[in-house]
């Protein structure tokens, strides 16, 4: 692949230099942008039923509520449940984010989601949206699960790219910390490793929906008060890429996708071989000629054949 003008599959190609731009040094118009986009798509048709509700969830310790938003199949019996954490570089991002993704999930996998509505850097840096989604888990073992009848022994995390890094962390903080069981993970093209040292993150620079030089912004953002990014005192909680063999033993299956077209494509994939080499049962799909979280893009014959091949994850892993 020639890094400085990188393969993408014709239909992806015929639409990149629409894509809106972020720029992380303006927060605030970065996250109108990213509102107008998402507002911008079709909305997503369950082909069955979903009861569709916004919960709110008691705050980790001190923290305030968490806000989240939960859609169930209307189907009999307990269900599988799936927490899911949006994408936006830990700044960026709300329920609408995952909306599109969260439904089509419920309804093709008969699996309850909840989409969690976690606190955002720079106003809420490390370790704020951790402590969010961990409140998540909390809740779906125990009041979420009298109240809405889920299977404790089957939940699943979900995350997309910064939201990736997220369930990888939450997973880990789970298991260490005696919380709920995670039966599964499922990391969208996770962002894992401050250290930005990666080939993909150095070459690939221009690329669609996120760009490199977003990154250091990102991680300076969400690190902020605990470290400086790349610096040794960094825990693993906060960048999962820190993670030794001995950090990822004995945890929960994984499911792991990465987009050849993007920056973070070598540390998602780093992290999937580093979780294998620790004897995790690990799936790893890495999509050729697409671009970063591609799949969000509607109508596309490869952001189908990606939800596709989640979709099938979690109905294996969960069901």
């Amino acid at each position: 692949m020639n890094l400085k003008n990188p393969y993408l599959v014709p239909e992806l190609a015929a639409i990149a230099a629409m894509l809106p731009r972020f720029d992380l040094n303006d927060i605030e118009t970065a996250r109108e942008v990213e509102r107008q986009a998402v507002a911008a798509f079709p909305p997503y048709e369950p082909s069955t039923p979903l009861a569709i509700e916004d919960v709110t969830i008691p705050g980790y310790g001190d923290a305030p509520d968490v806000v989240a938003r939960l859609y169930r199949p209307a189907v009999a019996g307990n269900l599988p449940v799936v927490i899911g954490l949006h994408g936006g570089g830990w700044a960026l991002g709300n329920v609408e984010t995952l909306d599109a993704q969260s439904r089509l999930i419920a309804s093709k996998a008969q699996v309850a989601v909840l989409n969690v509505d976690y606190r955002l850097a720079p106003e809420h840096p490390y370790p704020a949206a951790l402590e969010d989604a961990y409140s998540a888990l909390a809740w779906v073992g125990g009041a979420g699960c009298a109240l809405h009848g889920f299977r404790t022994d089957r939940i699943g995390v979900w995350g997309e790219s910064a939201g990736g890094g997220l369930a990888a962390a939450v997973t880990m903080l789970a298991r260490d910390s005696g919380g709920p069981a995670i039966a599964a993970q499922f990391l969208v093209a996770p962002t894992t490793d401050d250290r930005l040292s990666t080939e993909s993150m150095r070459e690939l620079t221009a690329t669609p929906l996120w760009q490199a030089a977003n990154s250091p912004i990102a991680w300076r953002n969400y690190l902020a008060g605990t470290g400086k990014p790349g610096s040794p005192s960094i825990p693993v909680y906060a960048a999962v890429g820190r993670a030794t063999r001995k950090d990822l033993a004995g945890l929960p299956s994984a499911y792991l996708t990465a987009f050849e077209v993007d920056p973070t494509r070598d540390e998602g994939l780093n992290y999937g071989i580093e979780l294998v080499r620790a004897g995790v049962p690990t799936e790893i799909h890495h999509y050729s000629g697409a671009f970063h979280i591609a799949h969000v893009i509607p109508g596309t014959k490869i952001g189908e054949r990606i939800m596709q091949d989640t979709v099938s994850a979690f109905r294996r892993l969960l069901r």
